[in-house]
């Protein structure tokens, strides 16, 4: 039986995630892994299952709860809950004031992380080229095919609930990179933002109510479809997924957003010395960030 001190360090490192999950280019999974939660979470993930269901039609509240690990998820979800929303009106206002200097930062990071995706797949041969080009061929093809403007239908708010947490719970891949790559990142931050501060309170609570929905599917769903996945083409996967981050650039690129170019222009100037200078630092915090994560796995 876990104590109250356990399951608060639990939700600080969710905070901790939350914190990560904020930012593209940062994995929530990567933070798991480093605060050694990764594998009861995947396994607390995977217990939400038919059994767990039939319990809970049958009532059995207390067997349903320590099935699925309720107490760690729970605090674990408060962690991240917290925590997102103390970042999200910070990035919105980042993005807004700043917008070359944050961009340059999150393409920074993004670089790091495909860099080091790659890294860790050994045996390269003409084949995994070959992987890696398609992957940059779909996320090239993806980054500018899609409209810059997408819906903010409540449909495609639960599609992208449902595919950014699958992205959420992998080490290297990044939730808020998704949301960015589905034109929804700005959007959902957002409504965090206005639900925080009481702004159209009723539209944001069921713009985020689905979206949590979506991303309850998501966890249940489509993470098994990936866990079945990696577990028959692990390399594979990794490879076209490092590939597509890299083709995905383009979107993130501080220059290929209107409102962002538009604004440094009135500022004076492209601004390339501060964008220079934060996508290094957002390269510098994912490399220290991997490179921590590798020192503790060893031991």
């Amino acid at each position: 039986m876990h104590t109250f001190k356990h399951y608060l360090t639990v939700g600080i490192k969710g905070a901790c995630m939350g914190a990560a999950d904020v930012i593209p280019g940062v994995s929530g999974g990567t933070i798991a892994f480093i605060t050694g939660l990764y594998d009861e979470l995947v396994g607390s993930i995977a217990s939400i299952n038919a059994e767990a269901f039939r319990l809970l039609l049958h009532g059995q509240f207390k067997a349903f709860w320590r099935h699925i690990n309720g107490n760690f998820l729970l605090s674990l979800v408060l962690g991240i809950g917290v925590s997102v929303v103390a970042l999200a009106g910070l990035m919105q206002m980042l993005l807004t004031t700043y917008p070359i200097q944050t961009w340059a930062f999150f393409f920074g990071l993004i670089v790091a992380s495909s860099i080091f995706i790659l890294r860790g797949i050994s045996g390269w041969r003409l084949r995994e080229f070959i992987f890696v080009a398609l992957g940059v061929a779909l996320g090239v093809t993806v980054c500018t095919l899609s409209p810059t403007q997408t819906p903010d239908s409540l449909w495609f708010i639960f599609l992208s609930g449902a595919i950014a947490i699958c992205a959420m719970i992998m080490p290297g891949i990044s939730g808020s990179f998704i949301l960015l790559i589905l034109g929804k990142y700005q959007f959902i931050m957002s409504c965090i933002t206005g639900i925080v501060t009481g702004t159209d309170l009723g539209r944001n609570l069921l713009t985020m109510g689905v979206f949590a929905a979506g991303a309850g599917v998501g966890i249940i769903s489509f993470s098994k479809l990936l866990h079945w996945l990696l577990s028959r083409w692990n390399k594979e996967v990794l490879i076209v997924l490092a590939g597509f981050i890299i083709g995905s650039l383009v979107k993130v690129w501080p220059w290929s957003n209107t409102e962002a170019l538009a604004q440094a222009e009135a500022a004076g100037g492209l601004q390339w010395g501060w964008a220079l200078l934060f996508a290094v630092i957002g390269f510098s915090l994912v490399t220290s960030i991997e490179l921590i994560s590798k020192k503790l796995s060893r031991k």
